[in-house]
């Protein structure tokens, strides 16, 4: 059996996959948790911005501490510090508030959710009354010292980033005291991130794919957009192996040295889902899988300008995916 963890720079271990929970409703939420743990996943991928948090708080405190079936030390929790919050006198109160959501003591891993932020408050998205957003200068090199000093105090063990471009990642990596050991990106087959892998892994950091199966739940889909889980050549690599196409998709980011955070509520899917570890697929399916890539990202904020769709920060100076990777 493939290890299922992964050392990141600091020497910690992260579980290779772990249950993404973007978009589970709350209702949902929780269940799906307690699904996973029953299941054997040991990687939690949470975020304040999902307003979530303090359900799944309820099903990590069913499950894990003293006189339960894991031990805390057996779960790997990650969250993110959200745009509202990047001015550095926000960021602890804002780690510990999740922190109190989701009953610990501490995190395992805190990603800066996004290089760019939004004006302070308790509005998730702050906006005017056109629907652009209202941003605050706080640059993320400040945003990132301020995560630093959680590593100091313990109420973090690690941190990284979500959302960063080559040279923004470059940029932290010039004058950090504590490096980031994740960047959480989107990376499916349509979205390969060759680039970005290959530089993550030259720096030591390990990619996190985020929706990993494209996604399908996204608000915003429209229907002539391909769906990833029926695309007929994933579909027939499926059947040749005998697995679902979502544990072909799984197993190849896997076998390429990413993480991902596979998103479901549905305990047959969340089982299948890390179910990826007594299989191999083969050099040229890894490279067939690789070819599919059109460079297509389904998950960016989009707004209708003059009846077109653009996307919502692309005029932000910190906007990461103006850069090739």
């Amino acid at each position: 059996m493939a290890s299922t963890t992964m050392t990141l720079s600091n020497g910690l271990q992260m579980p290779v996959v772990g249950l993404g929970t973007w978009r589970s409703a709350p209702g949902q939420v929780k269940q799906a948790v307690l699904a996973a743990l029953d299941s054997g996943y040991r990687h939690i991928d949470c975020a304040a911005a999902y307003s979530n948090e303090h359900e799944i708080g309820q099903a990590i405190a069913e499950r894990v501490g003293p006189g339960k079936l894991l031990r805390r030390e057996d779960v790997f929790v990650t969250s993110k510090l959200w745009n509202t919050k990047h001015h550095p006198e926000d960021v602890e109160a804002a780690c510990r508030r999740t922190l109190s959501d989701l009953r610990l003591n501490y995190l395992d891993l805190y990603l800066m959710h996004w290089p760019i932020a939004f004006e302070r408050g308790a509005e998730l998205m702050p906006r005017r009354a056109d629907g652009t957003i209202r941003y605050a200068d706080t640059h993320y090199r400040d945003t990132w010292a301020a995560m630093e000093k959680l590593v100091d105090q313990g109420l973090v063990r690690a941190i990284g980033l979500s959302n960063f471009n080559a040279r923004q990642i470059d940029d932290i990596l010039s004058f950090g005291k504590h490096k980031p050991v994740v960047n959480q990106v989107e990376c499916h087959p349509y979205l390969t991130q060759s680039q970005l892998l290959s530089y993550c892994q030259s720096q030591g950091l390990v990619l996190t794919a985020y929706s990993p199966l494209g996604s399908p739940d996204r608000p915003w889909a429209s229907p002539s957009e391909p769906l990833l889980l029926d695309d007929p050549r994933v579909v027939a690599m499926a059947n040749r192996y005998k697995k679902t196409p979502a544990q072909i998709i799984i197993r190849w980011l896997v076998q390429r040295g990413a993480a991902c955070i596979p998103k479901s509520v549905t305990p047959s899917r969340i089982k299948q889902n890390i179910e990826v570890f007594d299989f191999k697929l083969s050099d040229e399916d890894m490279k067939q899988i690789e070819s599919f890539n059109r460079n297509e990202r389904f998950i960016i904020p989009t707004i209708e300008k003059d009846g077109q769709k653009v996307w919502r920060d692309a005029s932000h100076p910190h906007f990461p995916f103006h850069d090739a990777y």
